[in-house]
């Protein structure tokens, strides 16, 4: 007779414990345990440890699975129950560690695999083969491709939260709190009678009645300071947008700046020669060209398709110097200079931020943002098993993005959605912007890095988003080496590997579509290639996103700077804008407010909140792993240091890739 000490930890989030009645059984290479009842009528708290023996006529050789399976009480008393982890001590002294951290509901089971990592030719047991399978074939069936419109990135066939895995929902918690976040905003909004209003704004200075709660530091120097030249110019390296501006070395040629318009704010010099030494940029939304504006609130928007030209002083400050508001240059599509009229300048700086606002929320945020996080993650639990150390590394990075990207289609750019109901973009112009962004993806964009680079931005001075991103990835690419190469040992491996051949397979044909010219791999050759792949996916799922999110509130509260919908055309002659003109352009207060809502919303900082390197599932027992982990903690901690101390000498700090704010994984 030998004896197994099994050591179960239950969950310590909201309704972890359980009533249920829950059994184990051990399988090892030689032989399997009986089933055995591990509560009786005790049930299991949450956030507790029990410890039970399991006697066995013999040794059950190596283990290979633990099987937890659950039973009503009585027959009739059943609830969820959330185990973290099991410890099971052997009779030869081995301790090995079987992960969990999933739900088990009642008549369901869960087959766990010890913590070490295996490849799949690796894996060599028969028996742990076959798990290997099954586990595989299992997944393939509840996690199931769906197109969500077609040139677009294909989503899970989910059309609800609740048909989800409970392994991959959010927690009891963080669904609560969203849910009452949202209705919050909302209720305190129709409590001040603004909601439905569909009134003009009779000044810019009304908005401050609407701002109630305290007042974060970057949103007070919005407010004071969204119509100054070189604020505009600083958004486009520093804003929820850092990701459009390009170095100019040539004019586009529907873009007919002479060097007598900008003569003023060149100080004498000439376009070609600040272009030589690099001090001229474009922004250029073509993206937008030929949309057409939504409806909201009964009345049609508009939509338009700027290029913006901007200069980088002596001084590293960058200023805009011309904006055309249309793609196609004509006698009604002036070019507008700081040298206009104050508010013909400041509406042509309007209709940039409007079309700034269409851009950010549906390729730099929607597609780059949530959409490749959700692919990442299908292709992922659809081919990777548990024991994948490429499974383990990503599953962090993983957390509640089903769900939240279920809820945004849902709530947010559903028909009846936020976003097509308060927004310029909105209606069939979302859904066309949503494809131009996808056929002009490309794996060098989502590199930072090489990114960088094609924009010829690599010594453009105070572009803190470069500078943090830029060691953000080193240090995310060093703790990726790291770990893969501990599994990968060569070349040979990684095209041995047919899982991991699949998983990049799948998302090269559901996520880009099949599109050579995006650059993605459809297949790995070398473990150089493999680290760099996993290093953008985890990049985009937490420093990326948290870049173009967490500042969204901030920057966009105060509309002016980030209007969601334009009601008026822009204007086809100078010298007629006035005042009341751009209050009518801008949007009407309901739009205003519900729109303020949605950003609130979606920025604000949940109490469920792990950010990068901050890993509560212990999912490692291996030395190597282990320290590289606590390596890449150290590294985190000390870059989070640096920005702190760079940002007490700045006028306006740049936050959003300080680790400390950057989420795991796209969870808002």
């Amino acid at each position: 007779m030998v004896i197994y000490t099994v050591t179960v930890h239950t969950g310590k989030r909201l309704l972890a414990g359980t009533t249920s009645l829950i059994y184990i059984q051990l399988r090892g290479s030689e032989a399997e345990s009986e089933e055995q009842n591990l509560n009786r009528l005790q049930g299991f708290l949450q956030g507790s440890e029990r410890e039970i023996k399991i006697d066995c006529k013999a040794s059950l050789g190596e283990l290979i699975s633990v099987k937890l399976f659950s039973k009503p009480l009585m027959g009739l008393l059943y609830n969820q129950w959330f185990c973290d982890k099991i410890l099971v001590n052997t009779p030869e002294g081995n301790k090995i560690l079987f992960p969990c951290y999933c739900w088990l509901d009642c008549n369901e089971k869960l087959i766990l695999r010890p913590a070490k990592a295996s490849l799949v030719f690796q894996d060599t047991n028969p028996i742990a083969q076959s798990l290997r399978t099954k586990q595989l074939e299992e997944q393939q069936k509840l996690f199931r491709w769906h197109v969500y419109a077609e040139g677009t990135p294909q989503v899970i066939d989910c059309d609800t939260v609740f048909a989800l895995p409970a392994e991959v929902r959010f927690s009891f918690t963080k669904e609560s709190e969203f849910y009452s976040t949202s209705r919050k905003q909302l209720i305190a909004l129709k409590l001040t009678g603004l909601a439905d209003s569909r009134k003009s704004w009779e000044s810019i200075s009304q908005l401050e009645l609407i701002i109630c709660e305290n007042r974060a530091k970057t949103f007070e120097y919005v407010q004071k300071h969204w119509d100054e030249d070189k604020f505009f110019g600083y958004q486009f390296l520093n804003g929820l947008n850092p990701m459009m501006i390009q170095r100019c070395s040539k004019l586009p040629a529907n873009f007919l700046v002479t060097d007598d318009m900008v003569k003023d704010s060149l100080k004498g010099s000439s376009l070609e020669q600040e272009m030589k030494k690099g001090n001229v940029f474009l922004s250029d939304y073509n993206m937008l060209d030929g949309l057409v504006g939504n409806v909201v609130n009964g009345r049609k928007q508009y939509l338009t398709a700027p290029l913006v030209l901007l200069y980088c002083n002596p001084h590293g400050m960058m200023l805009p110097i011309a904006i055309q508001l249309k793609q196609k240059p004509s006698k009604d599509n002036p070019i507008f200079l700081p040298t206009d009229s104050k508010t013909d300048w400041k509406l042509a700086k309007i209709f940039v931020r409007n079309a700034e606002f269409g851009v950010h929320a549906v390729d730099f945020h929607l597609l780059r943002g949530h959409l490749l996080a959700e692919v990442f993650t299908v292709a992922t639990l659809r081919n990777l098993p548990s024991p994948h150390p490429l499974y383990k590394l990503l599953f962090p990075h993983m957390r509640y993005t089903l769900q939240i990207n279920i809820m945004a289609r849902n709530d947010l750019i559903s028909k009846d959605g936020s976003i097509n109901k308060f927004a310029g973009v909105g209606g069939d112009s979302l859904v066309k912007l949503l494809k131009r962004a996808t056929a002009s993806l490309t794996y060098s964009i989502l590199c930072l890095p090489d990114n960088i680079s094609e924009r010829g931005l690599e010594n453009v001075p105070h572009y803190y988003y470069r500078d943090d991103g830029m060691k953000l990835w080193n240090i995310i690419k060093k703790f990726v080496a790291a770990i893969l190469s501990h599994y990968y040992q060569s070349d040979a491996h990684v095209q041995k590997d047919t899982e991991l051949q699949r998983w990049i397979s799948e998302i090269f044909t559901h996520g880009f579509l099949g599109r050579d010219n995006s650059g993605i791999p459809s297949s790995f050759q070398t473990v150089t290639e493999l680290v760099k792949f996993v290093t953008m996916v985890i990049f985009t799922a937490s420093a990326q996103h948290a870049a173009v999110n967490n500042g969204q509130f901030e920057f966009g509260g105060w509309m002016p700077n980030n209007p969601t919908a334009l009601r008026m055309p822009p204007p086809e002659v100078k010298g007629q804008t006035t005042e009341n003109m751009i209050l009518e352009t801008l949007p009407d207060v309901s739009t205003t407010v519900n729109g303020m809502a949605v950003l609130r919303l979606l920025s604000k900082v949940s109490t469920d909140h792990y950010p990068l390197g901050h890993f509560p599932e212990n999912l490692y027992d291996e030395d190597i792993p282990c320290k590289v982990i606590k390596d890449f903690q150290k590294d985190l901690r000390e870059l989070s240091d640096l920005i702190e101390e760079r940002n007490k000498k700045l006028e306006l700090p740049y936050v959003y890739l300080n680790p400390k704010n950057v989420d795991n994984s796209v969870a808002m």
